[in-house]
């Protein structure tokens, strides 16, 4: 099976001179946990919400924030981000990323074309979704 048929097309980039409070807005407004980051349309680089947790401060919007919290908001995303980020070209079958996920301790793979620009995202759940639904469609369902 081609990475094509179950990466999702759907992605979101933000550039390497954006901030942390994009970000933070990013994942807030929105429900998915990965953002590409990119330098003239070429990856250079992932964030997880994870990464962003880690980054902030945890008493933004509390009522103990301070300047120095917020202040945590306007760091750049290439401080936080996972670079190089490990990709795969869209030619990759779901078992180059079955391979990729068991080599490296990441949770998403970006899909790239020849000029590697971010076309796609696959994450291990996106792998055991393909794996479920073809086990259903080969059982008819059952």
């Amino acid at each position: 099976m081609k990475i094509t048929e179950i990466m999702t097309r759907d992605i979101v980039v933000v550039g390497v001179n954006e901030n942390l409070a994009m970000v933070k807005r990013l994942f807030t407004s929105d429900k998915f946990h990965h953002l590409l980051v990119v330098d003239k349309e070429n990856i250079v680089g992932v964030i997880s919400d994870r990464d962003l947790l880690k980054a902030i401060s945890p008493f933004i919007g509390t009522h103990i924030e301070h300047i120095r919290d917020t202040e945590t908001l306007n760091q750049k995303v290439t401080r936080i981000m996972s670079r190089p980020p490990i990709v795969l070209e869209q030619g990759a079958s779901v078992m180059d990323a079955v391979s990729l996920f068991n080599l490296h301790a990441i949770s998403c793979i970006p899909i790239i074309d020849d000029e590697e620009k971010p076309v796609g995202i696959v994450t291990w759940r996106d792998i055991f979704r393909a794996v479920l639904k073809r086990r259903e469609d080969k059982s008819g369902g059952a």
